[in-house]
């Protein structure tokens, strides 16, 4: 297949992030196809796609952000509603897929969650999926359909680069060791070092990071953390701390899903160091978490190509050479 066919393709978009969806369809140049989503009496919720899908490609996309079980079903819903309305390709767009974080057994008689998901994602008819930066890596191989996770981390450099940063003075800093290789490939394409904390979780909100990062960040005068993710802020706000005890003037945080929940920003607008927060649209923001050193990069474009690529059987990896 050489040609995108507009007319071979439906988009439908959740109500976690119609934002987004627009944002893809507008790069596709096709319109977005209605949905109809309502709650029962008894709250179930009912869902209808409003175009004919029989013998399409279809898009679903749909982030799992709060409330998550809600988003959840309805995507579940959705998909198996193109199922069972003769769709050819059913495509699970999911921007940001929470559950990642649910990746391995580390406590008796619990479910590792991210696979279970990925189980039902195929069950209810999706016969590919896609998303932005897993938390795990791992996660891609719980899907037994084709998955595509993409990444944020070029376009971020890009927005990024004209800054030119000295590498003399400013390091790429990985809040633990599971995100040091994401960040390493970040800091190469800004040319910069990259340090790695060592954190341990004391709760859901609260971290202790080992002072050994202070060697690591020592004659630098600019961080730029770089994470997947930044839910309640507390790994981030103490990591901070930590780098403004070292001798960091100037912070940026950045990360990919920026969810930014409970205390998350009030405790960022504590620290003055952090100059600027950069993250993307996988997770829409309501305008009172929107600050004024807030920096929201689009990723629909990303997604776009990424589904041009897909519906045109070339390899997703292009859209990130050259």
């Amino acid at each position: 297949m050489s040609v995108f066919d507009k007319e071979d393709v439906r988009l439908f978009s959740g109500r976690a992030n119609p934002e987004l969806a627009m944002k893809i369809a507008d790069c596709l140049e096709i319109p977005m196809s209605a949905t109809h989503v309502s709650r029962f009496s008894n709250d179930n919720l009912f869902v209808q796609l409003g175009q004919s899908v029989r013998g399409r490609n279809v898009y679903i996309v749909q982030s799992l952000t709060p409330p998550v079980s809600d988003h959840l079903v309805e995507l579940l819903m959705m998909l198996d509603i193109a199922k069972s309305a003769a769709a050819k390709e059913i495509h699970a767009i999911v921007p940001y897929f929470s559950y990642a974080r649910s990746d391995k057994k580390d406590l008796p008689r619990i479910s590792i969650t991210a696979r279970l998901i990925a189980d039902l994602l195929k069950t209810s008819g999706a016969t590919q999926f896609m998303t932005m930066t897993l938390h795990s890596p791992q996660v891609h191989g719980f899907f037994s359909i084709p998955a595509d996770p993409l990444t944020a981390r070029f376009k971020i450099a890009d927005y990024l680069r004209p800054r030119n940063y000295e590498a003399e003075k400013t390091i790429v800093v990985a809040p633990d060791l599971g995100n040091a290789k994401q960040a390493a490939r970040f800091a190469n394409l800004l040319g910069l070092s990259v340090a790695s904390g060592e954190k341990t979780r004391q709760s859901d909100t609260e971290v202790a990071i080992s002072r050994t990062l202070l060697r690591q960040i020592e004659g630098y005068k600019t961080a730029l953390v770089y994470d997947d993710e930044i839910a309640t802020g507390g790994t981030m706000a103490e990591l901070c701390r930590l780098l403004v005890e070292g001798g960091i003037e100037e912070i940026l945080l950045i990360c990919t899903h920026g969810l930014f929940l409970g205390k998350a920003l009030e405790r960022f607008q504590a620290i003055p160091e952090i100059v600027e927060i950069i993250t993307t649209d996988t997770v829409m923001l309501p305008p009172e978490k929107k600050l004024p050193n807030m920096t929201v990069l689009s990723v629909g474009d990303v997604f776009c190509e990424a589904i041009k690529n897909n519906y045109l059987h070339r390899s997703i990896a292009e859209i990130f050479e050259g």
